[in-house]
């Protein structure tokens, strides 16, 4: 971000001048090793050579949950759990006057049903809201620029403490350019972001997944309470949590706290951040020195420090016994389960403090010889180093700072604009490293040809502009390097990390040392060679624009320890002890073509701009150190984010299905349960029948693309942009799916595997156990991740300027759209799914004035 290493999240959209994305190798190479994966770089708005300017901007928004996940209500939970213990050959859990009693819902206390999605404790959307203001301007000497603006969004959660909580952003970028001399320009940028978050205690999202309906009534009313017994008066009489003056908190010895108990009792906790970014730079023109000539350095320093402001309370909860006291339901016994312990002061949590300092300095020539030979160097030398911060009581601080330096020479030439050369090469330097082996040099060259300059192309009138490139990089990186003296040999004395030794006379011994890992004095970088070759064209009096590229890229030297076909296996002593190092071994490939295509018309009063951009996408394992007894199962040529798994051949049938096929080994087997191919015939189902069943594009799916369209009549603008992905799968594989043990039954078991469902069952038998054998990546729950998405739609009217003559106002926009509006794809309900958090539509208007 204005050249300096800073989040994304550090700037807001209304403070961006552009955006670039840098992914080709040659164009990173002067930003040194923490750029060989890409670079983004982010420019902010300045200041212009005129009278001064006022933009102001505000929006409002409301966000709408696409789905909920649907579970059972309690009496489908028990009675199909009741089910499953039959499945199991062990006793139902539930009889049948609860099942009865919870279907009826008399009476919800005793016999509950938490429906997590209920509007008791949801609202059917939550807004968010924002406003910036923008002063710009200058002269000839001055320039300014000035940007401030709040966020605020509130929360979906409407109970307990959540009725509060919400998430507050403020922000004030500035900056100043100013011409010193002649010779001579000075910048200045500064930034400071606060926010603030308030929320109740509790995991509510992740229990609403886990909990099921029948455990326990959170709240547990006082006026169903034996007013006789007099240990439930007294409990009553000393609790400091007497809910709306009606109810003590519910609960079990195994559930001594919970979401709702937690949003109504446990407290609060204000997360706020404070972050302070300032950089400032000079540029000097030296064409006194050498024509062409000039210098620039800059220095930054960043900081951000974040703390919590916390209330927690220690609460009691209460496990209820029920009766029927003169025809009605009574409690008529409490068992109290923790205590209730409350502290009036407010603390400081967890607390962390990150500092960036950046330092560059480069010399820039660029002068034209004879008219027609342009030539371009640039040396520069620049880095940047992060300290991060925090209390021992939470993270601790690092030890090491994460450091990235590194020289930069980049030396260009064309003739004419015709013919291109370009060569780019960075020294780095890595404290990960052993001595000797940190610094390298990193090179790329491009040539590029602008063919449409030649003679032989100026006949042909429907080509405007086609250029021709081919670049080839070899970058060096250490991003791959997980942590610092990993090519140091380590040691362990620490119980149960070494042997375990017995004194000869049979008394107590001791832990012994244990190495973790050998020594490499010669582990190296990771490097990235790349080749690219690419095209651009406007075609058609400037109707089309193309950019196509393919490249190819080759990671070489990812770490591995060697322990399946490097080192002999006595380098492994047992389990939690190996003399085996770190060495430089595996290889990727990545390769594709990306594109982009565009075109622009006018029929009359409409302007239409459309866009086409995508990728073609495989990657490949070349070199892996594994071995498998199986050919088809090494990884080695295949597809780096391939998805292995079973081959799912439907369910057993019959006890005489079971007894006739393969011998599964993943727990009992019986009737209802998923049977699995035998892909080696050894009459075996383990781990050597899983198979490569897709790729799963972790890294990026075999095909992409995105489609943007803007529409202009008179004063009406109309935007839309969409995004869509093929030729990738995905299982169905979280909590939703996977019923495990006691957890809570979504509505896909209705599909179940009964003797009365066998033909047309969509899901397994129902079990009280983990379901080892069924729940495993296979073809089963395999799904294609094809889509498109409909990501954002916008339609804007700009009065006439004549609107506001004679006044102080320049202009004003308004407007509506929204966001993440459509899925397109035949597993939508599945996308659109989660179990925590929901995905949310965003429908928001707002305005724009100048003055």
């Amino acid at each position: 971000m204005d050249g300096v290493p800073r989040s994304a999240s550090n700037v807001r959209a209304s403070e961006v001048e552009n955006i670039s994305i840098l992914k080709d190798a040659a164009a990173v190479v002067l930003y040194g090793s923490r750029a060989s994966k890409g670079v983004i770089l982010i420019t902010t708005k300045r200041g212009k050579n005129e009278p001064m300017h006022i933009d102001v901007r505000g929006n409002v928004g409301i966000n709408v949950p696409k789905s909920y996940p649907k579970y059972l209500d309690s009496d489908c939970y028990m009675t199909l759990y009741n089910e499953a213990c039959r499945n199991d050959g062990v006793s139902p859990r539930y009889n049948a006057s609860d099942i009865y009693n919870s279907a009826v819902g008399d009476n919800l206390y005793r016999y509950p049903n938490i429906d997590f999605y209920s509007s008791d404790y949801l609202k059917k959307a939550y807004y968010n809201a924002d406003m910036t203001g923008e002063v710009y301007g200058g002269n000839e000497r001055t320039h300014y620029y000035l940007n401030f603006g709040m966020d605020y969004t509130d929360n979906l959660l409407k109970y307990g403490e959540s009725k509060k909580a919400s998430d507050m952003r403020f922000n004030i970028r500035g900056n100043v350019d100013m011409t010193l001399a002649s010779w001579l320009k000075a910048t200045t940028n500064a930034a400071v972001v606060f926010t603030n978050q308030y929320a109740g205690r509790g995991d509510f999202w992740g229990a609403a997944s886990t909990l099921r309906p029948n455990w326990f009534a959170p709240l547990l009313p006082i006026d169903m309470m034996d007013t006789n017994v007099a240990q439930i008066q007294d409990y009553i009489t000393n609790s400091n949590h007497l809910i709306d003056g009606k109810y003590l908190l519910g609960g079990t010895s195994s559930d001594m706290t919970n979401p709702f108990a937690d949003l109504l009792a446990a407290g609060y906790v204000k997360e706020k951040a404070r972050m302070f970014m300032f950089d400032v730079s000079l540029a000097a023109d030296l064409n006194s020195l050498l024509k062409g000539l000039s210098f620039k350095t800059s220095y930054s320093v960043d900081y951000t420090a974040y703390y919590s402001e916390a209330f927690k309370e220690t609460y009691a909860v209460y496990e209820p016994t029920w009766s029927q006291v003169n025809g009605k339901d009574m409690i008529i016994a409490l068992r109290k389960h923790n205590e209730d312990k409350k502290d009036p002061n407010e603390y400081v949590g967890k607390s962390t403090y990150d500092q960036t300092m950046t330092f560059s300095a480069q010399f820039d020539y660029a002068r034209t010889f004879a008219k027609y030979h342009n030539v371009a160097a640039t040396f520069i030398g620049w880095g940047y180093q992060t300290q991060n911060s925090s209390d021992e009581n939470h993270e601790s601080s690092d030890y090491h700072r994460t450091s990235n330096v590194n020289l930069g020479l980049r030396a260009s030439y064309n003739y004419d604009h015709k013919y291109y050369a370009d060569f780019s090469g960075a020294v780095i330097h890595s404290a990960k490293l052993p001595e000797g082996k940190r610094n390298a040099f990193s090179p790329s060259v491009t040539l590029g040809w602008r063919i449409s300059k030649e003679k032989f192309m100026e006949n042909v009138d429907f080509i405007d502009d086609l250029k021709i490139t081919a670049s080839y990089a070899n970058l060096h990186q250490d991003l791959d390097i997980s942590d610092y003296y990993l090519y140091k040999g380590t040691f362990s004395k620490r119980d149960k990390e070494g042997f375990y030794v017995q004194w000869h006379d049979g008394t107590a011994g001791g832990w012994t040392p244990a190495s973790k890992r050998g020594d490499n004095p010669n582990l190296g970088f990771i490097t990235r060679e790349e080749f690219r070759t690419g095209i651009d064209a406007t075609l058609f009096n400037r109707l089309l624009r193309l950019n196509a590229n393919y490249f190819r890229q080759d990671t070489k030297g990812l770490l591995t320890q060697g322990a399946s076909s490097i080192y002999p296996s006595y380098f492994a002593l047992s389990s939690n002890s190996t003399f085996m190092p770190w060495v430089n071994y595996n290889e990727d490939r990545r390769s594709g073509v990306d594109f982009s295509l565009s075109a622009n018309k006018k029929f009359g009063d409409f302007d239409v701009t459309l866009g086409f951009n995508g990728m073609v996408y495989s990657s490949e394992a070349l070199k892996r150190d594994e071995l498998y007894d199986e050919k088809y199962q090494y990884r080695q040529g295949r597809a780096i984010d391939a998805s292995y798994g079973y081959v799912c051949e439907g369910f057993f049938r019959d006890q005489a299905d079971i007894d006739g096929h393969a011998r599964q080994t993943f727990g009992t087997v019986k009737p209802g349960d998923l049977k699995y191919k035998d892909i080696n015939g050894d009459g075996v189902i383990d781990s050597k029948d899983q198979i490569e069943l897709g790729k799963n594009g972790w890294a990026a799916p075999p095909f992409s693309f995105g489609l943007n369209l803007t529409v202009k009549w008179k004063n009406f603008s109309l935007f839309a942009m969409g995004t869509g992905q093929s030729g990738t799968v995905d299982f169905k594989s979280s909590s939703y799916y996977w019923n495990r043990g006691t957890s809570k039954f979504s509505d896909v078991v209705w599909g179940r595997w009964t003797e009365e469902t066998k033909d047309v069952a969509t899901y397994p038998r129902l079990t009280t156990t983990n379901g080892d054998n069924n729940y495993r990546n296979s073809t089963f729950w395999m799904y294609k991740r094809n889509y498109f998405r409909l990501n954002q739609v916008q339609l804007t009217y700009d009065f006439p300027e004549s609107t506001f003559n004679g006044t102080f106002v320049r202009g004003l926009s308004v407007y509506c759209g929204g966001n993440s509006l459509l899925t397109i794809s035949k597993e939508r309900k599945h996308m659109e799914l989660s179990t925590g958090f929901p995905q949310c539509r965003n429908f928001y208007a707002g305005f724009k004035a100048a003055f």
